[in-house]
């Protein structure tokens, strides 16, 4: 089973700000560890990065209960579908699609299963991986009126930001580090 210690030997010599980063990521107390690995796993989802979400699923299920990495991945499953509507519709000229009921089914944003913050900052990283807006701010909004400081919003967007530049690295054709010959 592969690890987040085997995303730190897959990463590129040309992105060692990336490994560099995410080492801080890891290593970040400010957050729970439950915060921490669902921010981690619900940003690599988004990335769709089959090695990455392996790696940190791993990882994660030492920290996180099976519930709790369930709900990581319905918040990037749901988050997908969220930002593709809600972008359109704050994207799209013609104002009568902002009026039109979104008939979406996501049960789970009110029961996921986690604290509810947690669920939001992991929803919020989402969001900023998949640049919807309009999501942002909602998810902004809610977790301020929860009481969540601002600290730990910046933070998960740096999650967001971190994660996704590790996918692209390990992802990057012809970036395989040279491996040891013993």
């Amino acid at each position: 089973m592969s690890s987040i210690e085997d995303i730190y030997a897959r990463i590129p010599d040309f992105a060692n700000d990336v490994r560099v980063n995410l080492t801080s990521l890891v290593a970040d107390e400010t957050l729970s560890p439950q915060r921490k690995y669902g921010l981690l796993l619900a940003s690599a989802a988004a990335t769709r990065n089959a090695t990455l979400v392996a790696a940190i699923e791993s990882d994660a299920s030492h920290v996180m209960p099976p519930a709790a990495i369930a709900a990581a991945k319905a918040a990037a499953s749901v988050e997908a579908m969220n930002n593709i509507y809600y972008r359109f519709a704050h994207l799209v000229s013609a104002p009568e699609y902002k009026t039109m009921p979104p008939r979406l089914r996501m049960d789970v944003t009110g029961n996921p299963g986690v604290d509810k913050s947690d669920f939001e900052l992991w929803s919020l990283a989402v969001s900023v991986i998949n640049g919807c807006g309009a999501c942002i701010d909602a998810h902004e909004m809610t977790l301020r009126a929860a009481g969540v400081d601002s600290g730990a919003i910046h933070t998960a967007v740096r999650f967001a930001a971190i994660t996704q530049s590790v996918a692209i690295a390990i992802d990057t054709p012809g970036s395989a580090r040279p491996q040891a010959m013993g």
